[in-house]
């Protein structure tokens, strides 16, 4: 078994300040859980910037040379037209497929990496702390250890920030 607090706030500038204090004393928070982005929490917390946009791109350039280079090779190589006197290797005739191709590629690559690094994906199996934690409340969790010696420290300073409901709870590992 598994202890933690769960602990609800209104104003998400309590919850940064609870965040804060509780890094400060070196606390194990496991999660933050709000409605809307918080700015400042992310540093707080630890969190590094997302390799997200890098995928996104990486996954984009894999669209664009695919595009342009099958469009190359079809058109030049394996079936070659004379329309009009066009060159066969028309640039500009190009660039609508592999600009949307490159869109294509890079919005996939951006939702598979966040559903993978989420854990979001077939088979996911995330604990619902609570229902209300997506309407208009902010949650944090804070393992504990399994003596119980955190207890106190973690509700002192959670109702020094007027926390509305401090919950200590058990889930199987």
């Amino acid at each position: 078994m598994r202890r933690y607090i769960s602990a609800y706030f209104e104003d998400e500038e309590n919850l940064l300040r609870a965040t804060k204090d509780l890094r400060d004393k070196q606390l194990s928070i496991q999660d933050v859980l709000t409605p809307f982005p918080i700015h400042g929490l992310d540093p707080i917390l630890g969190f590094k910037r997302s390799r997200i946009p890098t995928i996104g791109f990486i996954g984009g350039a894999i669209g664009c040379i695919i595009a342009f280079g099958f469009q190359a090779w079809a058109f030049v190589v394996d079936y070659p037209l004379f329309i009009g006197g066009k060159p066969h290797f028309a640039i500009p005739s190009f660039i609508p497929i592999t600009f949307e191709l490159t869109v294509l590629f890079a919005a996939f690559a951006m939702v598979f990496a966040f559903l993978i690094r989420s854990k979001l994906g077939p088979g996911a199996n995330n604990p619902i702390h609570d229902e209300r934690i997506t309407d208009d409340r902010f949650m944090i969790i804070v393992d504990l250890d399994e003596a119980g010696n955190q207890d106190e420290l973690v509700k002192e300073i959670l109702l020094k920030e007027e926390a509305q409901e401090i919950k200590v709870k058990e889930i199987d590992k």
